[in-house]
């Protein structure tokens, strides 16, 4: 099981109320949120490894360099990610729990989660679920290597499953065709333009009769008489946006293959520093959803405890 660590504590800031407080009177919604959206997971599906994959770079130089409007909307004056003040102090806090806790957390240097998420999908020998609420990862859905995407768009107790078939359903396009489908529609919340006049439905039965993106272009290239779904302001649309598409791929291409050491995920018996654990717990007030998530795990009773400030959690 792999976590779009990002998209799973935006989620959780925004579905509990910034008025769960810890002892200190500052929120901690999205950690709470957090620890209680992975002990429902890892209760409800039963993985035997669990990676929370990490934004190291929310907006990376290579994709800045190929569409400069990447995800320009949301840019904050001294140049990070426009976040809610009241989140971002929650992170760091979330990144101690999950280290105490002993759950695996994987970065990249200058490459995103997705990305991340794509090179352990593509390395795993089993099957892999993928939890996000981007619809970008739909890309990596493969059914003859039984990898989906658990998709918390409704929330993390209504998830909607998405394999090959799921894909096809919705959007009318082969499974696994997901990622050229979205470089012609674009996607605004990225700051992906798309091409200009080419919605969903126009998008799809381009990739159904061309089979790719490539093809599409190859066949634009050659065509002198237009016909569906190549009619004439379809033309004259992808030559216009010739500059776009030979910039978005690399763009929108989950990358499957970056650097990452070697990644067990395997989760843990116990917590791998129960003092630490228990000193975040009672400093922050996560004491019952730091029960609920080693309940999840199994952790032992005489390493849950009461709650209580102790040597146990």
């Amino acid at each position: 099981m792999l976590l779009d660590a990002a998209s799973l504590y935006f989620r959780a800031f925004y579905g509990v109320p910034t008025s769960v407080t810890g002892p200190h009177g500052r929120p901690v919604n999205a950690v709470r949120g957090f620890l209680d959206m992975t002990a429902r997971l890892v209760t409800t599906h039963s993985p035997d490894r669990l990676v929370a994959c990490w934004d190291d770079d929310w907006r990376p130089a290579f994709r800045v360099d190929a569409i400069p409007s990447y995800k320009a909307h949301r840019l904050a004056p001294d140049g990070g990610e426009e976040t809610p003040d009241e989140l971002g102090p929650q992170v760091p806090v979330l990144v101690e729990v999950l280290a105490a806790a002993g759950l695996a957390r994987v970065g990249a240097p200058g490459y995103e989660a997705d990305d991340v998420i794509g090179t352990l999908a593509t390395r795993a020998r089993g099957p892999v679920d993928v939890v996000t609420g981007d619809r970008d990862l739909f890309q990596l859905v493969d059914d003859d290597r039984a990898v989906r995407v658990l998709y918390t768009a409704r929330g993390i107790t209504d998830i909607e499953f998405v394999d090959e078939a799921a894909v096809a359903a919705k959007y009318g396009i082969p499974g696994r065709a997901y990622a050229d489908f979205a470089v012609l529609r674009g996607d605004p919340s990225d700051g992906l333009p798309g091409v200009a006049g080419v919605g969903a439905k126009t998008a799809a039965a381009l990739i159904n009769e061309f089979g790719s993106l490539a093809g599409i272009r190859a066949a634009a290239a050659r065509t002198t008489v237009p016909r569906p779904p190549l009619t004439a302001a379809v033309l004259k649309r992808l030559h216009a946006a010739s500059d776009y598409l030979d910039a978005a791929p690399v763009v929108v291409a989950v990358a499957t293959g970056i650097d990452l050491p070697p990644v067990d995920g395997e989760l843990p018996r116990r917590p791998a520093d129960a003092d630490v654990l228990a000193g975040l717990a009672e400093a922050h007030g996560l004491e019952s959803s730091v029960r609920r998530l080693g309940a999840a795990l199994g952790w032992p009773e005489d390493v849950l405890g009461d709650g209580q400030r102790s040597d146990q959690v």
